[in-house]
């Protein structure tokens, strides 16, 4: 058999991303004609859950039928909000199921997030890679509390940004039960949030996939894991579920993680409905979150800081999806879900005491360090001083004892119970003899909240753990250790917290698409919306906590699209968004009471909701039959968005898991975004470049106690100053590729630019360096049953960090201080992962074909 002959057969054999089986109607010796990811849902109602139409392929780069007719490959007419994606007048950046398996041995979608989407870079300040940041142009995704949160982000159509912090936990969500993912640019539709942009994340069910499948793999710091998957279809009813888990001791000491998930649907389908019930119930532990001093990982790379520090996340979700086709023009979509969240964050800190000032009454007690505190107009010094002196939880002093490096064992715990929906209608008839898309919705989401918080006395060991047992074998007795509830007599610095609150947010939104020509699209929208926060304090300490805050905004929306031809859409829009602040931030916004993060709850100075302004403009389109007949994608484009009152979390001086929240005047993120990829039957091979320029638009003083170049704990931001941990240029490219029929290999690169440290946001000290990172996954097809496949990350064992903060120097325990203050997490090192997939069944069930034509 010829190469060119190989090359062609592989059409009827395996897609070129993930190796799966392509349908027999493509022919070995026609050119790549499979379709685009040609349809994108513009609001996240109908769109998981299977309640999305079928028409989600459209062959070749021809036009798409007019609104409500027949898709030419599947027979079914677009629902709800999908439109063609050259009707959209944004972007759209979208990750399907085989994009994810490439990436299955990391089992966690940000990795292919990251590998995949031009403007994603990570922060893994928590040094595990099922926990990183999500930054997309600028605006950013986390599961850690108190980071300021700028993507909304929904799953089969329910917003899962945690009701007390806006926090994502994507490492909740199997990845083996996606089945696309849309990032969805200038789009109010999407609700609170959506400052940068939306993730919208739709699942698997019973009538997208069917089958019988087992997957197990391990590697690389004793990970093991695996997952089984099972899915069918019997008359009108549909059921899928999946279960799988993962467990590894981490490449840092002390940083095990242990994640078990479990995702269901039973469907039912008929002619004009579709309806589904589904379940998540998922678990994740983690060891050692933090970053290290510099001064540790050049002497050993696995260094960690102080610990325990574990975090345990649990969620479970009920949801039911809904869709009917009222007439042949008008559908009605909606859902509604009950939603559980409980976390438990225990971490080990520096105590930052002292002796008491010769200035207070209580000299020989334990005080908390009085630095970066200013007296009251009028206050005494000995009134001042007497503030600090802690306090356990009966009120009783704590001896001070020369030469103990005190520390604190603080525990916090977070539980949600949410709830709520949406209704959307849709309707598609002709205004004027002109195509139209009309879609009107509204939702609502209700939480109830409880949040708790202690710090227990401990002492800092040689080996940086933290304990609490008074009888201590290196220090020998200490008192007052062990002792819980710290507080100062002012309940100022540090304090326990109980806090009980709920949120409401309601929104009703419209959209409309107008085809003025079968070439332009004009698209007009907007959407209310509407937040209320209470909270209530239930300890005495901070009273100025409980009360209610209100914040409501109208966010327009306005684009077009002309294309000029297939090769050519052109597309700009103009859009607003906003941000409520988070119950955290609102209740931690005050300098003299910080919040342990993800800690304790304080009085808060009010806080102003974030107002966003985004413009985008661009080309994209794709050249049908290029070299050896494959088709070549691409895009260029241009955004900016605006912020008005951007919120920022700043730190205290001594200890760095505590800081307050501010608003500052203005932010802005711009840049630009180019991507091309070319898809053969044998190759796919991609590239894209994104220049973000995120900057400050203010000039001012913000705190940063720890930054060395600081001037009092005080430092000076100059408009145009750049956003820390966001790399200007970032760059992404890879291929894939099958040396036969069964054997596929890729290579993917990664690499980004310098950026500065958090806390460096007046741009003084050095930055993080740039980095690149290689990695390499092959499969082999042993079986039509079989599958084997190994992934490498971190191919050429680079040793980069991704996230840098400040510590404050100093003695710490024993032998050991801080003399740089620049702490760091290094990126994971070379590792290994190997595994096998099986599918059960004389002949498995080959899946309806999915696209391998990336879409822009």
């Amino acid at each position: 058999m010829s190469l060119r002959a190989l090359r062609s057969s592989l059409v009827a054999s395996a897609s070129v991303l993930a190796g799966t089986i392509l349908p027999t109607a493509v022919q070995a010796q026609q050119s790549v004609t499979l379709g685009e990811i040609s349809v994108v849902s513009t609001s996240p109602v109908g769109s998981g859950g299977g309640n999305s139409s079928q028409a989600q392929i459209f062959n070749g780069p021809g036009p798409v039928p007019p609104a409500g007719s027949v898709g030419p490959s599947t027979g079914t007419r677009l629902r709800g909000s999908e439109q063609p994606l050259y009707k959209i007048p944004s972007t759209v950046e979208s990750v399907t199921a085989s994009d994810l398996t490439i990436d299955r041995a990391s089992n966690n979608l940000t990795t292919t997030l990251a590998r995949r989407t031009p403007g994603i870079n990570v922060s893994d300040s928590q040094g595990n890679n099922n926990r990183v940041d999500i930054t997309y142009r600028g605006f950013t995704a986390s599961p850690v509390q108190g980071v300021p949160q700028g993507l909304a982000v929904y799953q089969n159509g329910v917003r899962i940004n945690e009701a007390f912090g806006d926090i994502v936990n994507f490492d909740l969500i199997p990845p083996q039960a996606i089945q696309r993912i849309d990032v969805v640019t200038g789009n109010p539709v999407f609700g609170l949030n959506a400052l940068g942009g939306a993730v919208n994340i739709q699942m698997k069910n019973g009538f997208t996939w069917q089958g019988t499948e087992i997957s197990a793999w391990g590697g690389s710091d004793a990970r093991t894991a695996g997952y089984l998957e099972y899915g069918k279809v019997s008359g009108p009813w549909s059921v899928y579920f999946t279960g799988d888990g993962l467990n590894d001791r981490g490449w840092r000491y002390e940083s095990p993680s242990t994640i078990g998930r479990i995702y269901g649907d039973i469907g039912y389908r008929s002619q004009d409905s579709e309806f589904h019930l589904i379940g998540l119930a998922a678990r994740s532990f983690y060891g050692a979150a933090a970053a290290t001093p510099v001064d540790f990982t050049h002497r050993d790379p696995r260094a960690i800081f102080t610990y325990p520090q574990t975090t345990t996340t649990e969620v479970g979700t009920l949801q039911l999806t809904g869709r009917v086709d009222i007439s042949p023009t008008w559908d009605l979509a909606g859902n509604a879900y009950f939603r559980r969240f409980s976390q438990t964050y225990v971490d080990g800190n520096d105590g930052n005491f002292e002796n008491c000032s010769t200035r207070s009454s209580f000299r020989g007690n334990l005080c908390f360090e009085d630095d970066g505190f200013s007296p009251a107009a009028g206050q005494s010094q000995n009134a001042f001083r007497n503030q600090f002196l802690i306090l356990g939880q009966q009120n009783q002093r704590i001896p001070f004892r020369a030469g103990i490096p005190y520390g604190t064992l603080d525990t916090t715990r977070t539980e949600a119970t949410g709830f709520g929906g949406s209704l959307q209608a849709a309707n598609r008839d002709r205004i004027f003899g002109l195509s139209n898309t009309f879609v009107v919705g509204g939702s609502i989401d209700a939480a109830n909240y409880s949040f708790k918080s202690s710090s227990t006395l401990g002492v800092i060991n040689p080996n940086l753990s933290i304990t609490t047992d008074p009888s201590n074998p290196f220090y020998g007795n200490i008192p007052g250790l062990g002792t819980p509830q710290l507080r100062t007599a002012g309940a100022l610095g540090i304090a326990p917290s109980s806090v009980n609150g709920s949120n409401l947010y309601m929104g009703l939104y419209t959209l409309d698409t107008l085809d003025v020509t079968d070439r332009l699209s004009l698209t007009a929208g907007a959407r209310l919306n509407f937040a209320r926060i209470q909270s209530e304090d239930l300890t005495g300490f901070s009273p100025d906590v409980t009360g209610t805050h209100y914040f409501n905004k109208i966010n327009p929306v306005a684009g077009l699209t002309y294309r000029f031809f297939d090769a050519l859409n052109l597309y700009g829009s103009y859009s607003e968004s906003n941000r409520a602040p988070t119950p955290l931030e609102l209740a931690c916004a005050n300098p003299d009471r910080p919040c342990l993060l993800p800690n304790s709850l304080v009085a808060d100075p009010p806080l102003k909701q974030v107002t966003g302004r985004t413009y985008e403009v661009g080309f994209r389109g794709q050249l049908p039959n290029t070299y050896d007949g494959g088709i070549i994608t691409y895009k260029i484009g241009a955004f900016r968005t605006d912020l008005a009152n951007d919120i920022l979390s700043l730190a205290t001086p001594g200890n760095t898991a505590r800081a307050y929240f501010v608003n500052v005047p203005s932010t802005q993120r711009q840049g630009i975004e180019v991507g091309g990829e070319y898809t053969a039957d044998y190759l796919r091979v991609y590239a894209n470049y994104a220049l973000v320029d995120a900057t400050f638009q203010f000039n001012g003083t913000l705190s940063s106690p720890n930054n060395p170049l600081a001037d009092d704990g005080a430092i000076q931001v100059r408009k145009g100053n750049i956003v820390p941990l966001v790399p200007t240029h970032q760059i992404k490219a890879g291929f894939d590729y099958f040396v036969t029929p069964d054997w596929q290999f890729g290579l993917y690169l990664q690499a980004f630019s310098s950026s500065y440290f958090r806390g460096d946001e007046s741009n003084l000290n050095r930055k993080l360096p740039p980095y690149y990172v290689l990695n390499f996954q092959t499969k082999y097809q042993v079986t039509k049953n079989l599958e084997v496949f190994g992934l490498i990350t971190n191919l050429t064992n680079n040793r980069y960090a991704t996230f840098g903060t400040f510590a404050e120097p100093g003695a710490v325990a024993g032998n050991l201080r801080i003399s740089d203050p620049r702490t760091t997490t290094l990126a994971q090192p070379f590792s290994v992962y190997a595994g096998i997939r099986y599918a059960f069944g004389a002949d498995p069930v080959p899946m309806s074909p999915e696209p391998i034509i990336r879409k822009y």
